[in-house]
């Protein structure tokens, strides 16, 4: 199957005409002997009767689809500030695109589409306002008190922080889920030690989550599937927000050849549809060599369960060695030109100076905290009181950020 169109793109007249359908139609590969299974899920840590309508894992996508820290990605941005422009991308489309590669792929290898697709809706379920900035903030000024990981902190909004259900905090989610979560970029039980995984050392102790091995299949394609969406969108951000241009990436791995192709293919089209065009074709070239790295590392190891993905030692899913060298070098690109670059620079500094403001006051006067956090605070001590400020800050959109500090700071806002 070739990825340059998406499964959705067909061409003109297409509904007229339906015994060309099915030459359109991608068939389904057989299911992998190494795919999970919903039928064999080990459960949830509080046992539920299961769905009549729903697979655990589809059961899964919805809490965390229908979860308030969700719907607060929609104003949650990674590069720019979400006042400086509707056409960037946000945690939430960002967390749909990366959802919708990694399903695709999934449904490519014969693995589970819904737990690839539900692990990648929720990893970004723990980021903080004001995207690296807000995370690089909250990791300092946590230091002294645990620290900080937004990995971490996912996991903790998953298991804890929302609050829906009578019988649970948390989301209740399948074992296979939290797995994928918290492994979903490799074994994690090296970190144990950290202050900042102690959440995850307190679960794992009630749980055990397998924390040594690889995750899922299905969890891998979610991690590979979040670099392909957060490498190329940023490119196309990037040259939208004019920090750099088409002929700046000529020379940049996995992307200067794609642009190069719609410019000779397309010389008179206008620069922003040539722009989308290489994005597309990237996003297709770096899903063909994911599928086809993956299906050459599974003949090799020709894995037989879940179990065997788990325990190879290495990433079953996987770059080839190629594009994960050009990888590297086009993020090393976007770092020096676009992460780096002054302007979000500005953006950066203006934003960690807010949080910093926001944390220590509320660390020191822990009552003009809502009500609701500042019971939780009044409770604790301090180390406890600064987990309660950071999981309130981390909460925050972009927005409500900006406005809270001005409602605290600025002596005209009474509100």
């Amino acid at each position: 199957m070739k990825f340059g169109l998406s499964l959705y793109e067909v061409p003109c007249g297409f509904d007229q005409e339906p015994d060309r359908q099915k030459a359109w139609m991608p068939s389904t590969p057989p299911r992998a002997p190494y795919a999970e299974r919903p039928s064999a899920s080990r459960g949830r840590k509080v046992a539920e009767p299961e769905s009549p309508t729903r697979t655990p894992f589809a059961r899964d996508r919805d809490r965390i689809i229908h979860a308030t820290a969700f719907r607060r990605l929609k104003e949650k941005t990674q590069v720019f500030v979400a006042h400086e422009g509707d056409h960037f991308r946000t945690r939430l489309t960002h967390s749909l695109e990366v959802a919708q590669v990694a399903r695709s792929m999934a449904t490519s290898l014969g693995l589970d589409p819904d737990l690839a697709e539900t692990v990648a809706l929720a990893h970004d379920l723990g980021h903080p306002p004001f995207g690296h900035a807000g995370e690089d903030e909250l990791q300092l000024q946590m230091d002294a008190f645990g620290g900080f990981d937004h990995n971490v902190q996912t996991f903790r909004v998953v298991t804890k922080l929302e609050r829906r259900y009578p019988r649970f905090d948390g989301l209740n989610l399948s074992w296979e889920t939290l797995e994928g979560i918290i492994k979903h970029n490799g074994p994690v039980a090296d970190r144990l030690d950290r202050p900042s995984w102690s959440a995850i050392a307190e679960f794992d102790r009630d749980y055990d989550l397998g924390l040594s091995t690889w995750a899922s299949a299905e969890a891998q394609v979610a991690a590979l599937a979040d670099d392909i969406a957060y490498n190329t969108h940023d490119v196309d951000d990037g040259v939208a927000a004019g920090l750099f241009s088409l002929e700046d990436l000529l020379d940049v791995p996995l992307v200067g050849p794609h642009v190069a192709g719609a410019l000779r293919e397309f010389p008179d089209c206008d620069r922003s549809i040539i722009r989308l065009e290489a994005v597309r074709r990237m996003i297709g070239a770096m899903i063909e060599d994911v599928l086809a790295e993956t299906r050459r590392r599974a003949a090799a190891a020709k894995p037989r369960s879940p179990e065997d993905v788990r325990n190879l030692g290495h990433a079953l899913v996987a770059l080839s060695r190629d594009t994960a060298e050009g990888l590297a070098q086009l993020r090393a690109f976007l770092m020096e030109r676009m992460y780096r670059h002054w302007r979000v620079n500005r953006t950066r500094s203006q934003a960690r100076r807010m949080l910093a403001e926001m944390f220590l006051l509320f660390l020191a006067e822990p009552d003009v905290l809502p009500e609701e956090w500042w019971r939780r605070a009044a409770e604790r001590d301090q180390a406890g009181r600064a987990r309660v400020v950071c999981d309130y800050i981390a909460g925050m959109t972009d927005r409500f950020a900006i406005e809270e500090h001005r409602r605290l700071f600025n002596l005209d806002v009474w509100n």
